[in-house]
C-alpha cells in the first residue's frame, strides 16, 4: 500500500473536533483506545445554552454513561493528536508507504489497474485508488466531474485557550453549545483537558474563501459577533490569543452509492461527502469509512481479482449513512441558527425533551462491520 500526502509536512491544521461514540469504538476496535486516552479530554456532559442570557435549556449526559449506553466514550481531541495517532499506527502496524509532497494530478483507470500521476511527474500503479484528499479532492474531479464544493454562508472562528488562564466557572470538563440568532458558539476541552477549543459560526457573512489561521481581523469579527452575548461567551473571547476564520464550504447529501466509488476508484471522508459541522461528525465519518473500506477490502483475502466489487459494498455500505448525516448536519445549522417565536418553540421543547432531542441512538449506537 502506498500513501500520497500533499503536504511536505505534517503541521498544525484546524483545532479541535468531537468524537462521538461511533468513532471511539472504531478507534478501540483498532486498538488505539489506549493512545486516544492519554491525548483526548472525556467531557462529562453536553449542553445547550441561550447565547443571550447564558441560561441552560437543556444538558445530555456523557462521561460513564455514555459508555454504558453505547460501549464506548464520547471524546474531544485537538486535530493534531488524532492524526498522530493515526500515522504512528501506520506505520508501525502495516508496511504502508507514505510520501510527503506528493500532489495528484490525475489518473487513469484500466480493467486491471490504476495509473496515479503527481503533479512532479511521478507516477505510480496500482490495484486501485482511495481518494481522501478532502474537501478539494483531484481524484474526486476526475472520477465524477461534479463541480467544486459550494461555500454555505457561514464563518467559522477557531481559537484555543490555555483552561489554566481562565477562570474556574469557565473551565467545566463538558461540551457548551450556545444559541444564538444567526450564529452559535462550541467549546470544549482537547489535549487532555489543557485546552479549550472555541468555535464561533456566524451565518450570513462573506462567503468567499479567506486566508485561515493568522487571519488579523478574525478577533475584531468576533467581537461584533458576540456584542449582545452573554458575559461568559464575551470573556472567553477575550481570552483567546488568536484567531482563525474559514469560510465553510459543503455539498449536497449523497444521493447514490455511485458517488462514493465506481470501477477501481472510491471516495473517502471529505472527498465523498464533506458535511457542515453542525453535528461534529466529519471526523467520525471518515473513521467509520476506513473501517467500512479495510472490512470490504479484507474479505477478498489473498485474491485481488474483485476489487471493483469491493469497492462497490463499500460505497454500498456508506452512502446512505453519510447522507443522512449530511442532511441533519444542515438541519442543526437551521436549527441552531433560529430567530423570533421560532427561536422561542427550540427554546421550550428542548426544556420539555432536551435529552431525548440530543441523544442519537441511530448515530452514535452505529457499528458497520465491528
Amino acid at each position: 500500500m502506498q500513501l500520497f500526502e500533499q503536504a511536505a509536512a505534517f503541521s498544525e491544521v484546524g483545532a479541535g473536533l468531537q468524537l462521538g461514540p461511533n468513532a471511539t469504538r472504531i478507534l478501540q476496535a483498532w486498538g488505539l483506545g489506549p493512545a486516544l486516552d492519554a491525548v483526548a479530554a472525556f467531557p462529562e456532559r453536553i449542553v445547550a445554552r441561550s447565547s443571550t442570557s447564558g441560561r441552560e435549556l437543556a444538558g445530555l449526559p456523557l462521561g460513564q454513561q455514555a459508555v454504558q449506553r453505547y460501549g464506548a466514550p464520547y471524546a474531544t481531541a485537538h486535530r493534531r493528536d488524532l492524526h498522530a495517532i493515526l500515522l504512528q499506527a501506520v506505520q508501525a502496524q502495516t508496511g504502508a508507504q507514505l510520501h510527503l509532497g506528493s500532489a495528484v494530478a490525475g489518473f487513469q483507470e484500466s480493467v486491471q489497474a490504476v495509473q496515479l500521476q503527481l503533479t512532479d511527474g511521478r507516477q505510480a500503479q496500482g490495484d486501485a485508488l482511495i481518494g481522501a484528499d478532502g474537501l478539494w479532492s483531484r481524484v474526486r474531479e476526475q472520477a465524477l466531474a461534479d463541480g467544486r464544493a459550494q461555500p454555505t454562508g457561514h464563518l467559522a472562528y477557531r481559537a484555543l485557550i490555555a483552561r489554566a488562564d481562565l477562570p474556574a466557572a469557565l473551565r467545566a470538563n463538558e461540551v457548551s453549545v450556545w444559541f444564538g440568532v444567526r450564529q452559535h458558539v462550541v467549546a470544549y476541552p482537547v489535549r487532555g483537558g489543557q485546552w479549550l477549543n472555541l468555535v464561533v459560526i456566524v451565518q450570513g457573512a462573506a462567503s468567499q474563501e479567506l486566508p485561515g489561521w493568522d487571519d488579523v481581523g478574525a478577533a475584531a469579527d468576533v467581537r461584533q459577533a458576540l456584542a449582545n452575548c452573554c458575559s461568559t461567551l464575551q470573556a472567553l473571547a477575550e481570552a483567546a490569543p488568536s484567531w482563525g476564520r474559514w469560510s465553510l464550504y459543503d455539498r449536497a447529501p449523497l444521493s447514490s452509492a455511485a458517488q462514493m466509488a465506481g470501477g477501481r476508484i472510491a471516495l473517502l471522508g471529505d472527498a465523498a461527502h464533506p458535511m457542515r459541522p453542525f453535528l461534529a461528525q466529519g471526523a467520525a465519518m471518515a473513521l467509520e469509512d476506513a473501517a467500512e473500506l479495510g472490512a470490504a477490502l479484507a474479505a477478498l483475502g489473498a485474491s485481488q481479482a474483485d476489487i471493483p466489487a469491493a469497492l462497490a459494498h463499500y460505497a454500498g455500505q456508506r452512502w446512505q449513512r453519510a447522507a443522512r448525516v449530511q442532511a441533519r448536519s444542515r438541519r442543526n445549522g437551521q436549527i441552531f441558527h433560529l430567530a423570533g417565536p421560532l427561536q422561542w418553540a427550540r427554546n421550550a421543547a428542548l426544556g420539555l425533551l432536551g435529552h431525548k432531542l440530543m441523544d442519537l441512538p441511530w448515530l452514535y449506537g452505529y457499528r458497520g462491520t465491528l
